[in-house]
């Protein structure tokens, strides 16, 4: 009986441990309702870097239309691309350091940190 139970125990706290999580990229998140008339396409570009910096992204741009976020975070490194138009943007990923990622699954933060990224630069691009 205590096997039985040692052994639940152990599947369980093993289970707990996990640490990754399938890794999903944002694409084509609608922002057609965020984006007044009068906003250019450099609005929204502004709104994009100054939203990553807010979170302590290293914001670089490479192209018109396309942004290159970088995120150190103790000895962890995310770096996304960010594709963007007047109606809608990605979060890509593109590289990582000390995240695991298996070509599949990734550390359980960065999930999290794309989402704080997406709804900061949806907030900028509301308050415009």
């Amino acid at each position: 009986m205590k096997i039985i139970i040692l052994s639940i125990l152990l599947v369980i706290s093993l289970s707990a441990c996990n640490t990754s999580h399938p890794l999903r990229n944002l694409n084509n998140h609608n922002i057609e309702y965020l984006v007044d008339e009068a906003e250019t396409i450099d609005d929204i570009r502004l709104s994009i870097l100054r939203a990553g910096q807010v979170l302590g992204w290293k914001m670089d741009t490479v192209k018109p239309g396309l942004i290159r976020g970088t995120l150190h975070l103790r000895a962890h490194t995310a770096v996304v691309d960010i594709p963007y138009s007047l109606t809608d943007y990605s979060i890509i990923y593109v590289d990582s350091n000390n995240l695991d990622y298996d070509g599949h699954s990734i550390h359980r933060s960065y999930p999290r940190w794309v989402n704080n990224l997406r709804a900061k630069i949806d907030e900028y691009i509301a308050s415009r």
